[in-house]
């Protein structure tokens, strides 16, 4: 599955109803590190059907960035069941994004 570029419209169905666990990536294009994680999201995303992955650029949607209180970037959200399961900020292994999103 390719990872889904998400946008506060489609949040709520894309990432809290969501029947399986999702890993969302908080990013910005200008952000070096986002730019490297990119990658590792791609596979993850390709590689286990059993993960969503979404991503949310927060120069365009500010207003999720606030409501999860995103003020470091690259943040990693993973929601099972419409809640915040897991949460970490900086620049994850593929190991680290994979286990948090277990």
């Amino acid at each position: 599955m390719a990872v889904t570029h998400v946008t506060k419209a489609e949040f709520e169905k894309e990432v809290l109803q969501s029947d399986k666990p999702v890993l969302v990536d908080f990013w910005a294009a200008w952000c070096g590190p986002c730019q490297m994680a990119g990658p590792i999201l791609e596979e993850i995303a390709e590689e286990n059907d059993d993960i969503k992955v979404c991503k949310i650029n927060v120069d365009e949607e500010q207003e999720l960035a606030m409501e999860y209180k995103v003020s470091a970037i690259p943040a990693f959200y993973c929601f099972k069941n419409g809640q915040i399961a897991a949460q970490t900020v900086g620049l994850q292994s593929k190991e680290e994004l994979l286990q948090m999103a277990q």
